[in-house]
Formats: structure tokens, C-alpha cells, sequence
């Protein structure tokens, strides 16, 4: 999953386009298709706006990949990327999105029978593999954007390259936008001595280089070094917009807090502008962003107007917004982070490495002679990483351990990784997993648990939980079809209007529970059903994200279907929305709860008196966030499903308490507590 995840589904604004001929990948269209008909990988290096992404798909269905029945099948990490160049392709195809063009990601697929070019997120091509482990139905498989290095599209090229030696038929097609063309080449290659398919090193692959913009971008950096950046870039908008020519701005920042800040900061200096001078339009670009504000985004400028848009690394690569002429990067980006000694996962703020800001200045000059403004020292860009460092040096495996393990790939230390991951990471994420009881002790997937596990399109943690809801001692599968189908929501269900942050405090109190967030997240679920899922207006009415909320009422009906294949079936008689059914003499919530502290008892945390939490080790200070029922309650011990890094604090997200003795009865090999000590 990339670092800013994000579920955007962008109505693409057909006059913003160049049209293909114009692109620069036109003129290669020849030299392309000839290298991917006579060699098993081509990598295909080009800058984003290249046209690389829309373009090479149409250029293999146009020249009959499809003729056999096969599908073409084309990767991305980022799922806006997915959904809106699936609708860009199907456009210039003159195909409704769905038929010959389709996409296909988490608990979304908009395909069909007659599907030939599929758009999918990189996970979800894994996923396929457990029921089609070469891949089959695909004659070309694209990977896109295979830069960015993201945890899955690193696993998928190691997957690929064992599919190669079996299948000859097979056309890899690996495209990035930095130089890392050799290393991916290499990575394919068979080793000197050894032939595939009757191919030496020489014939078996062939890089080719798209010229990718065309015009010139000045690059202007500070003076000195600034302590807030998100003030400079305020200040550089405005700047920009008293000093310079026409064209839209495109501000990159770490994340949505940062985002809002610099529109209310900017807010206010719009206010001081005199009414006779060029209007400047702020907008937003993050994950989980209602779909009406993300379009805006693509939208051309309304007469004497400046856009500017504030964005994460989301327009750094995968989407192209024509009209840009001046960015201004902060030259922070926000990365997970995996702490294995910890077991925490966080988002931390980091410098960009040298290939972002490079990717980051290159918007700039998409339509014109453009400019970036970049927001650090020349020294300070001179210190900078050459790339970012690979997902899966930095990342919670345990997900991808899963993964492989079901693909019959039973030594994960050994696999054919393209940057091998350190071993405290491995370890951590098999330690992990054999204590939530997906692996046996000698690492092998349990049965049937560890299988139905690697399944469900879930993170690990959810899926044991997930699965134990239907034990009798549980017994709350239907309140738990209904928290996880909420806790997969990109973005909060809750959304403010105007930025009212107090009536949007008020509309979460009065689903809240003092048990804690995924009893409050059950209680919004019901009550949005309830109210009948078309009823827009209610949403408004309780700060609700419509759209977010359909999408659950969909992915619960999905979650039901997986576990109705295991033979798990949604029993009416074992829910209860009064929350006072008792199995085994516990009521409802308590056995909510212990049920959560199955998949959990890994995120596990204690108040302190100043109503900070510590870890169990009590090495770590953390934080109820803003969103928490525990911002301002007081509890003793608590699971949490979600941990978010910021400048100052690590804060907590989706709480519910729980009882210690759960701690040791639900996992008793993770929590070895010594005689008289807690």
C-alpha cells in the first residue's frame, strides 16, 4: 500500500487532455510494440505526463494482446490512479468504463465479461494470484510507476519474475519515471550462463527512453532554512500571485492537518486582496476526500481565477493536473515507518529524496515554461537521499509474509526479493503472526484459521478478529461484519462543513459510546441503514460522508460473502442492536470487545494520570486523537487499530477498552506475564 493511501474517484475532465497524438509516446508506438513482441520484459523509463500510462495499454489492445481471449492487465499503487486512468483509457477507446476498459480494486470492481484492459492496484494482482498463481488470464502484465517502490508492486515484480520462467508466453512491462531502468532490467535478467525459454541475457530484455517534458522548469530554492514550512508556503502563494504570470500552483505538503492550516492561513491573506485583482481558488487534494471537492481539482480555472492546490505526494506521480506552471514543495513527505522492536507502525515526516523533488518540479512544466519554488536551501536539496527508500525496508510485513505463504512460497527469508528486507522485520512479522495463530511453529499457515486469513482482504490484526466473531463465546459476527467494514473506510466517516469543527464534535457525540470508537463506528453503521443508505440529506445532517458510508454497507456485504464461502454464515440470533443479548452471561459490548482484543492484543496501551497512554513495555508516550471518544475520557487499559505520526505527538486512532486479564487470556504467548508482576 503506498504512503498516503488513498481512495479518490476523479471524473476526468476531457478538455484538459492533450490528445494522444500529441503525446510523446506517440512516435515510439512501433519501436514499443516490437520490443514487447520479442522480448519476455521491457522497461519502459519516462517522465509522468509522458503518456506512457494510458497510452502503452491502448498501444498492445490496438495491436491484438486481446485477440485470444486474454486480458491485459495494468498495475498502479495508488488506487486514484487505478480508477481514473481505467476512465481515461475507456474514454479515448470510445468504451463505457466497465466493458472493454475496466478497474479493479479493494472492494471495488467495475469489469466485466467483456473486460480486456483491466486497471488494478498492485495489491489486488497479488490477491488474484492465490486462485490463478501464473496468471493466466493475462497475456501482458503492466507495472506502472515501479519507482516509487511501493511494499507490493516490489513483491508482485518477484512474483513475475517466477511466472517468466514458466510461462513463455508471458509480456512484463515495467515503466518508471526515474533511471532505476538498469537495476529492474538486471533484477529480470537470467544469470550469465543460463538460458529461459531459449533467450540469453541479451535477447530477454530491452529498455526504452520516452523524452518526457518539454518545456523548461526554473528552479528557485531559500535562502535560509525555514522553521515553518507551511507559513512559507503561504506566503510564497501569495507572492507568486502578486509577482508572477497566469497559471494554477500546486503546493505539496505531508498531510490533511497540514493542508487545512495552509487553506485557513491562506483564507485570511484572500481576504486583504483587493476586489480588483485576480481571484485565488484554494483547494485540497488528500486521501478521502468527498469525490465533488476532489473534481474541482481537474476542473479548469473559472475566469480571473488562480487555482491552488494544496496536495500530499498524491500529485507527485499517478495523476497528471494540467494547468500547473508553479509548485512549491515543502520538500517533506509523510512515510510509513515500522518500528520492529516496537511492533508500531507509524507515518512519519521526513525530507523527500532527491527523485520527488525532481518528479515534484517536473509538474510544473507540463503545458508551459513553468516554475518551482522549492521551500529548503540548495545545501539543504544537496543532503537529500538519491531515491526514497524501498516500502519493504520500512513496513509492517506480516501482511505480505501472509501473502506469500499462501502462495505456497514456504521460505519467505529466502524469497527473491528486488531489495531484501532487513531480518528483524521478517521475524517481527512471523513472531506476529504465529502469536495471532495464522502459523504453526514451524512457520507453516494454519489451517484453517492462517488460510482464511491470508483470504480476507483485511490487514492480519482484523482478520483474526474478524474470524473469531463467530465462536460462540463471541458470538457478535453481525457487529463485527459492521466495525470492520467501517474501520476499511479511507478517511473518516465523519466530515465537517465549512470547516465547523464544533458541530462536527457534536454530531460524533451523539453516536458515542464509552466503551469506546469501534462501538461508536457499530452504532453509526446501524444507524445509517436505518435511515435508509440513499438518505443524503440525514448524512448531511450528522456530518457523515454519504459516499464513505455506502462504500461500507458494500464491503460488509463483501466481507459476509468471503466468510459464507468458509462456511462462517451471518446468524441473526447471535447479534442484537439493543446491545444487551448475552452469550455465556456477557452482554453484547463486553464480547464485542474481547472479540477485538484477539486481532489486537498486539496494539495494546495504558493510561496515565495526564491522560496520555504508554505502551505495555511503557517506552512510548501516545495519544487518544481528536476523532477518539478518549480525547477527553478517561480509561484504564485500551486496543487500538491505528497509529498516526505527527511533528509533535504519535496519536492513537479507534480505541475500545479492555481488561488486562483479556491481554493474557487471548494471547498468552505474546504477553508472558511473570508471577506477581503485570
Amino acid at each position: 500500500m503506498a504512503d498516503d493511501e488513498e481512495d479518490i474517484s476523479i471524473g476526468r475532465i476531457p478538455e484538459l487532455y492533450k490528445p494522444p497524438a500529441l503525446l510523446p509516446i506517440a512516435q515510439l508506438r512501433d519501436q514499443l510494440l516490437y520490443a514487447i513482441e520479442t522480448h519476455p520484459v521491457t522497461i519502459v523509463v519516462g517522465e509522468t505526463g509522458s503518456g506512457k500510462t494510458t497510452q502503452i495499454p491502448k498501444f498492445l489492445f490496438q495491436a491484438g494482446w486481446c485477440n485470444k481471449g486474454q486480458q491485459i492487465a495494468v498495475t498502479q499503487p495508488r488506487r486514484i490512479a487505478a480508477t481514473s486512468v481505467a476512465a481515461r483509457v475507456a474514454e479515448e477507446l470510445n468504451t463505457q468504463l466497465g466493458q472493454q476498459v475496466g478497474y479493479s480494486i479493494r472492494f471495488e470492481d467495475v469489469t466485466s465479461a467483456n473486460t480486456q484492459v483491466k486497471f488494478v492496484t498492485d495489491g489486488l494482482l497479488l490477491r488474484e494470484m492465490l486462485v490463478d498463481p501464473l496468471l493466466k488470464r493475462y497475456s501482458v502484465v503492466m507495472v506502472d510507476e515501479a519507482h516509487e517502490r511501493s511494499l507490493s508492486s516490489d513483491i508482485l515484480l518477484g512474483l513475475l519474475k517466477k511466472v517468466l520462467r514458466k510461462r513463455e508466453d508471458l509480456r512484463i512491462v515495467v515503466s518508471s519515471a526515474t533511471l532505476e531502468a538498469e537495476r529492474f532490467l538486471e533484477y529480470f535478467n537470467p544469470d550469465a550462463e543460463e538460458k529461459v525459454f531459449g533467450k540469453t541475457r541479451e535477447e530477454y530484455g530491452r529498455i526504452i527512453g520516452i523524452e518526457g517534458r518539454t518545456f523548461p522548469v526554473e528552479v528557485q530554492y531559500l535562502l535560509e532554512p525555514t522553521n515553518n514550512y507551511v507559513e512559507t508556503a503561504v506566503d510564497a502563494v501569495m507572492s507568486v500571485h502578486e509577482n508572477e504570470g497566469e497559471g494554477d500552483i500546486l503546493v505539496f505538503l505531508t498531510g490533511r492537518e497540514e493542508i487545512d492550516d495552509a487553506i485557513d492561513l491562506l483564507g485570511d491573506r484572500i481576504a486583504d486582496l483587493p476586489s480588483t485583482s485576480q481571484r485565488l481558488m484554494p483547494l485540497p487534494l488528500y486521501a478521502g476526500l468527498p469525490t465533488e471537492d476532489q473534481n474541482l481539482v481537474f476542473r479548469k480555472s473559472p475566469p480571473n481565477t488562480r487555482k491552488v492546490i494544496f496536495s500530499t505526494n498524491i500529485a507527485e506521480a499517478s495523476i497528471t493536473i494540467d494547468g500547473i506552471v508553479f509548485v512549491l514543495d515543502s520538500g517533506y513527505v509523510k512515510l510509513r515507518n515500522y518500528d520492529a522492536r516496537l511492533g508500531i507502525e507509524n507515518l512519519n515526516v521526513v525530507p523527500v529524496s532527491k527523485a520527488s523533488a525532481t518528479q515534484r518540479a517536473g509538474r510544473a512544466g507540463r503545458t508551459r515554461p513553468g516554475k518551482c519554488f522549492r521551500l529548503y536551501t540548495e545545501t539543504a536539496f544537496e543532503r537529500l537521499e538519491e531515491a526514497t527508500f524501498p516500502e519493504i525496508q520500512r513496513s509492517n510485513l506480516a501482511p505480505v509474509v501472509l501473502q506469500l505463504l499462501n502462495l505456497g512460497i514456504t521460505n519467505v527469508v529466502r524469497f527473491d526479493y528486488l531489495s531484501p528486507p532487513p531480518s528483524s522485520l521478517i521475524t517481527r512479522a512471523l513472531d506476529l503472526l504465529y502469536s495471532l495463530g495464522a502459523l504453526d511453529a514451524n512457520a507453516r499457515l494454519t489451517k484453517p484459521l492462517g488460510a482464511r486469513m491470508a483470504e480476507l482482504p483485511l490487514e492480519p490484526m482484523l482478520s483474526k478478529a474478524l474470524l473469531q466473531a463467530a465462536n460462540p463465546e463471541f458470538g457478535c459476527l453481525s457487529e463485527m461484519l459492521s466495525i470492520a467494514a467501517m474501520m476499511t473506510l479511507q478517511g473518516n466517516a465523519f466530515v465537517s462543513h465549512d470547516g465547523n469543527k464544533k458541530q462536527l464534535d457534536n454530531a460524533r457525540r451523539k453516536f458515542a459510546v464509552e466503551e469506546g470508537d469501534h462501538l461508536t463506528l457499530y452504532n453509526v453503521y446501524e444507524a445509517f441503514v436505518k435511515s435508509g443508505i440513499q438518505n443524503v440529506q440525514w448524512c448531511h445532517q450528522n456530518h457523515l460522508n454519504h459516499k464513505n458510508m455506502v462504500k461500507a454497507v458494500s464491503v460488509r456485504k463483501q466481507l459476509a460473502a468471503y466468510l459464507d464461502r468458509f462456511g462462517v454464515k451471518e446468524n441473526a440470533l447471535t447479534s442484537s442492536s439493543s446491545g444487551v443479548l448475552r452469550v455465556g452471561g456477557l452482554p453484547l459490548a463486553e464480547r464485542v470487545r474481547r472479540c477485538l482484543t484477539t486481532g489486537f492484543f498486539a496494539h495494546a496501551a495504558r493510561m496515565k494520570s495526564d491522560g496520555s497512554f504508554t505502551t505495555v513495555d511503557g517506552k512510548t508516550t501516545l495519544w487518544a486523537h481528536p476523532s477518539s471518544v478518549f480525547f477527553h475520557r478517561k480509561a484504564d487499559w485500551v486496543i487500538y487499530t491505528e497509529i498516526l505520526s505527527t511533528r509533535d505527538k504519535i496519536y492513537i486512532r479507534d480505541l475500545s477498552t479492555v481488561s488486562m486479564d483479556w491481554l493474557t487470556e487471548y494471547a498468552p504467548e505474546y504477553y508472558k506475564v511473570k508471577e506477581g508482576r503485570r
